[in-house]
């Protein structure tokens, strides 16, 4: 698509960039950040018009299938094995008890259900019930995501056969400030687990957290290295720091929350036909905060009491907001008709297939 101009009506020209770009310099990036407040929303506004129905929100409900010990010291992270948050440590949920969460959240009004895993990456052992877990959800008629840590390409691989929509792996900040927030895997083991997820023809969820007390140039880095990705992430979840009693962070000074807003809105702009979640933090968020979240740009929410060990606003609160803003939640297909995903699964397959011819032929070789 072409840029479309428009007039603001102080005269100025805004440019509302309705094309897909991966070659954002980290000073375009900044200039956007630094638009006057409505220009920034009125330009993010048209950018979402021209991709999505702008009332409607997908919905997801997120489920922590293994909570706590978990062996990474990400200082924002009450599951984290490095702090005292008192929050105990729960072994694999049950299959049948992760489906029954999953009827739950469809009859409650979720497109997609999540289910995260306190692992620094998922063992040969916890997989297999983990990949009983996607193909049950996933036969409800729900998309599936599922944050397992780290994956290699062969797990990745497996996740995307047994019908996984979208794995989830945050960059969380900029690459210079991620050494201030975790020293147990590196930007780019978290760079490398997105690829292999794209490479098996998942979808991607990745984005950030905002309020770790990064410099406003290191919000605009994190944006920068999403919108690198190409494709973009289909889903980029922006969020506000929960700050937990025992983490390091747990003092940090809050962001303000117009700093947040304006952070949705380029995100918005820079990735146009991504799904941009309004995610953690929104129990801290006035009504006034998330109408403007979703003013923005934001069109996907997590839906229900819990984010993975944090708070989230009550499914009631949710409907009366929506209610109030002339909202609805949007409905969608699953992606098991996805020509591109199904094109980019059957390719990989057939690779594996005959990687695994290859290794055989060379094993048979030195047994001659």
């Amino acid at each position: 698509m072409s840029d479309t101009l428009n007039a603001s009506p102080n005269g100025q020209t805004i440019t509302a960039n309705t094309r897909i770009r991966h070659d954002w310099s980290l000073a375009e990036i900044e200039a956007l950040f630094e638009l006057p407040f409505n220009d920034l929303l009125f330009r993010a506004q048209q950018v979402h018009r021209n991709h999505f129905d702008a009332n409607a929100v997908q919905v997801s409900t997120l489920l922590s299938i293994k909570t706590g010990a978990c062996p990474e010291d990400c200082k924002y992270c009450p599951q984290s094995g490095h702090y005292a948050t008192g929050l105990g440590k729960e072994k694999l949920l049950e299959i049948e008890k992760v489906v029954a969460q999953a009827k739950a959240a469809q009859e409650a009004g979720a497109s997609r259900f999540c289910m995260g895993a306190a692992w620094r990456s998922p063992r040969e052992k916890d997989l297999g019930v983990v990949l009983e877990m996607v193909r049950q959800v996933k036969a409800l008629g729900l998309e599936t995501c599922m944050t397992l840590g780290m994956v290699d390409g062969d797990q990745a691989a497996r996740l995307a056969e047994a019908g996984l929509d979208y794995y989830n792996h945050n960059l969380d900040t900029s690459p210079e400030y991620y050494g201030e927030i975790i020293t147990t895997r590196t930007y780019a083991d978290r760079l490398e687990t997105l690829a292999n997820v794209r490479e098996a023809g998942m979808k991607v969820c990745a984005g950030g957290i905002l309020g770790m007390g990064e410099a406003p140039r290191d919000r605009a880095a994190l944006l920068q290295q999403l919108a690198r990705l190409d494709p973009h992430p289909e889903s980029v979840p922006i969020n506000m720091l929960v700050k937990v009693p025992g983490t390091p962070l747990e003092d940090v000074e809050d962001l303000d929350p117009i700093e947040f807003v304006r952070a949705i809105a380029v995100a918005r702009i820079l990735m146009p036909a991504s799904h941009v979640r309004l995610s953690a933090g929104r129990e801290q968020m006035d009504e006034s905060t998330q109408a403007l979240a979703f003013l923005a740009g934001a069109n996907s929410i997590f839906y229900g009491d819990k984010l993975l060990t944090t708070g989230n606003p009550q499914a009631t609160r949710d409907r009366a907001l929506f209610d109030k803003l002339g909202l609805h939640p949007e409905r969608r297909d699953t992606c098991r008709d996805d020509d591109r995903q199904q094109a980019t699964l059957e390719d990989a397959l057939a690779r594996q297939a005959r990687q695994a011819r290859s290794a055989a032929l060379a094993y048979d070789a030195t047994q001659a």
